[in-house]
């Protein structure tokens, strides 16, 4: 086995050092200039100097954190798995959200995505369909690519269904998770814990959703819903950027936010509900909330890791710099 190093020498401890010798020889020098008109060479400063280039080399060494051999140990990891699922219909191009609903929901969920390093996260846009845009993910830079390419043109032109993103999560919520051999100090691996995060303005024009909260409910999965939007409502930009659509009858489409769905989702799954608009912000509070959940996920593995020897030259400098300054030499006797 080699020795290993946790740091290595950079330009700040080659200066540390080169100051040291500098005062030091200075000190030396400046000794021997004043023994000499006395008929003295105050040579006896030789062997403190070796003594404290010994003590300030072990020290440095100490710093620099050494490792020898290896040593096996059980981690143990707590994580939750975060399904972000994002509405991708035409209204989500309403602009009483500035700059447009779509656009202010992508800011906000970048900043939420930096927030949950240890955590997996996969990403579902949906309208009248649902795809898995990101599977679950620790690689937040990935994530945050696919965050920034979404827009309404991904998914078809058709009306919001709540049912399709949450039954397509449900599908990818895998079996408890099988009994292994782990250490009898350790508890056994538990299910993850999974949440998800719906953002939409609420206009839900899809089937019956009661049965898919039931599931949910029993699944023991947490819905935290955030409604985007404002009651007053906004009409939605056409794809074309001139004029906003309009209804069969030729009258301008007005999309408003619909919350009672959202907050009837969440408080059935044990979530809450927050709500996004040009007045109000509320998901700093989603953060918070999201934080509090405690994963169930506990995963046991068996990592290689160096043994610390950092103490051996610390405690060596240590002994050192107590003989330095019990033992006391004369270099200019009179």
């Amino acid at each position: 086995m080699a020795l290993n190093w946790a740091y290595w020498p950079g330009w700040p401890e080659a200066a540390a050092a080169l100051f040291f010798l500098f005062f030091y020889l200075g000190y030396l020098f400046r000794t021997r200039r004043l023994a000499a008109p006395l008929g003295q060479s105050g040579g006896r400063l030789g062997w403190k100097l070796a003594l404290r280039l010994l003590y300030v080399g072990l020290l440095g060494a100490a710093l620099l954190g050494p490792a020898y051999g290896l040593t096996q140990h059980p981690v143990r990891t707590a994580g939750k798995d975060i399904w972000l699922l994002v509405d991708l219909s035409r209204s989500m191009d309403a602009p009483d959200v500035p700059p447009s609903r779509l656009q202010k929901v992508k800011a906000e969920l970048a900043a939420l995505v930096r927030r949950f390093p240890a955590d997996r996260l996969g990403l579902v846009v949906f309208s009248g369909e649902a795809y898995v845009q990101c599977p679950l993910t620790y690689d937040q830079d990935a994530l945050l690519l696919f965050l920034s390419t979404l827009q309404t043109a991904l998914v078809p032109p058709t009306g919001t269904d709540l049912v399709p993103p949450l039954e397509l999560v449900l599908g990818r919520l895998g079996p408890p998770a099988p009994e292994t051999a782990l250490p009898q100090a350790l508890p056994q691996a538990l299910p993850r814990a999974t949440v998800l995060v719906l953002v939409t303005d609420g206009e839900d024009f899809g089937d019956n959703l009661e049965p898919t909260v039931r599931v949910l409910a029993r699944s023991a999965t947490r819905v935290f819903t955030m409604g985007v939007g404002t009651t007053e409502g906004s009409r939605i930009p056409a794809p074309t950027g001139q004029g906003y659509l309009r209804d069969a009858r030729g009258r301008d489409v007005v999309t408003r936010l619909v919350t009672a769905p959202l907050r009837r989702l969440a408080e059935q799954t044990n979530g809450q509900y927050f709500e996004l608009s040009a007045e109000r912000n509320e998901f700093p509070l989603l953060l918070n909330a999201l934080n509090r959940v405690e994963g169930q996920a506990q995963q046991v593995r068996t990592v290689s890791v160096a043994d610390d020897r950092y103490r051996y030259p610390l405690a060596l400098a240590l002994l050192l710099i107590m003989l330095d300054v019990l033992i006391t030499v004369k270099v200019i006797r009179p």
